[in-house]
Formats: structure tokens, sequence, C-alpha cells
């Protein structure tokens, strides 16, 4: 790096086998790794803390810049580029995915209040618990408002969005293809962009999960993510999918635990009945004389 100062990013911790589960801490962090800016991360649970409230947050120097829109341009002026091969056009069509994903991929409310509220409020320290997954629904619902002014009937927007979402992951789906990144065999901003928002999508447990499911269906999009975090964020993904394998081990062994002892007391049983069926049978016929 030619100056001499000290990148730190600060970030909401990660979950799922990801680094972090929220969408521009995600990108920043993705953007990073695959344009070799050398970071100090920092997991945080107390945005107040920043100057404006906001994650991420990147210290550089006596500089602090808490939007992507400040961050990224801030790496390129650093020379750390990963669309230094892209064409006008391309750069066009990150600019338009960027405003497509930001508008159709949304957070619906069961997916907020089972998932997403007790997330945050168990990550968050008092009184901020209260605060955070609030301040997520009002946006969740400015953006509806927005983009559904015109109807009231929260049945009819809901059907829309998830339409609207289904056919965004369609679209990306056959702009992928058969490749390992949008343009080409290196990733640039796109991907960062667009992995940030499918691997929460992908990963998260959501209890409302048809968008979920339509994602899954999308083969290509789904190896994508795995990709990407096998590649760029190796020890998180090695680590979750360990302990995934430990965990699921263990159930394994507590359910034999206690199926072994009911399987056993059944064919006790089982040979009992069948021994007093034998003998009934034999005294009833004559073969065992009383």
């Amino acid at each position: 790096m030619a100056n001499a100062e000290i990148l730190q990013l600060d970030i909401w911790k990660g979950d799922w086998g990801l680094p972090s589960i929220d969408i521009e801490c995600l990108q920043v962090l993705a953007y990073a790794k695959f344009s070799g800016v050398p970071l100090k991360v920092n997991l945080a649970s107390n945005p107040f803390k920043t100057p404006n409230g906001r994650l991420p947050l990147l210290r550089a120097g006596l500089n602090t810049l808490d939007t992507v829109k400040d961050i990224l341009p801030f790496f390129r002026a650093k020379h750390y580029n990963s669309d230094y091969t892209l064409s006008d056009k391309q750069c066009a069509d990150v600019m338009a995915y960027d405003a497509l994903l930001k508008e159709k991929l949304w957070i619906d409310k069961k997916n907020l209040d089972e998932l997403i509220r007790p997330w945050y409020c168990k990550a968050l320290p008092f009184p901020f618990k209260f605060y955070y997954p609030g301040k997520f629904e009002r946006q969740a619902h400015a953006l509806m408002q927005s983009l559904y002014s015109m109807e009231d009937n929260i049945d009819v927007i809901e059907n829309e969005l998830y339409s609207e979402a289904q056919k965004c992951l369609t679209l990306l789906s056959m702009r992928l293809g058969d490749g390992d990144f949008f343009f080409g065999q290196q990733p640039s901003t796109i991907d960062a962009i667009v992995y940030s928002y499918l691997a929460p999508l992908l990963k998260a447990p959501l209890p409302n999960p048809i968008l979920q499911n339509h994602l899954k269906n999308c083969t290509n999009l789904v190896k994508y993510v795995s990709r990407i975090s096998q590649r760029y964020f190796e020890y998180e993904y090695q680590t979750y999918e360990k302990d995934k394998a430990e965990r699921n081990a263990e159930k394994s062994r507590e359910d034999s635990e206690c199926e072994f002892p009911n399987k056993r007391r059944n064919q006790i049983l089982a040979a009992f009945v069948a021994t007093l069926a034998m003998a009934g049978y034999a005294l009833s016929t004559g073969i065992v004389e009383t």
C-alpha cells in the first residue's frame, strides 16, 4: 500500500458461516477480499459508539467512512480496484443490478419477527436491542410504501413482492449462466453486491422460506454463493460446516441412545409375547401336557 495508514473495518458479526449477517458489511468485506485490501476487521455490537450510529465503519487514520457508497470509492482511490477490466457497459450493469437487488430482495414480517429481531436482540446490549430491529422494520415498511403507494391490501403487496423477488433471482441465475462470476473469471463489484444479498438469503434459517426455496432451485446461484464463501471466507465457512457436522453427529448419537433402550425393550417384549403364544398353542393342541 502506498501510504502507511492502517485500515480497520468495524462490522456486524457473522453467523451461519458468513463473516457478517449485514448486507452492507458483507458487501464491503467481499469487495475488500476481491481487491486485496489489507483490513483489520473488528466485530462490533454497539453501533452507537460509531460517529453516526452505522456499520460498516472504515477507519483510515483520522478519517472514518460509514457507507458503502463512500467506502468502495475510497478503496479504488487507494488502487484497490476489482473493476479495472470492466467496460463502461459492464460498469453500468453493476449499478443497474445494485438498484434491482435493493428494490426486489426484501425482508418479510414473519422473518423479521421470528429471526431478525431475536438475532439483533441477542447480539446487541441493552437498550440498543430495542432500537435496531425497529429501525430495520421501519426501513422495510418505507420501502414497501414507496413501491406500492397506491395499494393498501398487505396481502396483495406481499404477493407482488414475492413475485418480483423471484423474477429477480431468476434473472440473476440466467445472467450468471455457467460462469464462475458475472463478468469473467475474476470477481468484481457486481459479485460483491450479489453475494451480499444472496448469501444471507441462502444461509439464514428463515421461518418463511418461500424466497429461499426459490433461490435453492437456482442451483447455479447456490454454487456461486458456496464458491465465494469457500474461496474468500474459508475460515468462517469451514468452521461453521465443522460445527454443524459435530452438532448433527451429536444429535444422531442422542437419538440413537434414546432409541436403543426402547428398541431393546420392544425386542424383549416381542420375544416374551411370542414365547407365551407358542406355549399356549402347545398346551391347546396337546403337544405339551400339564
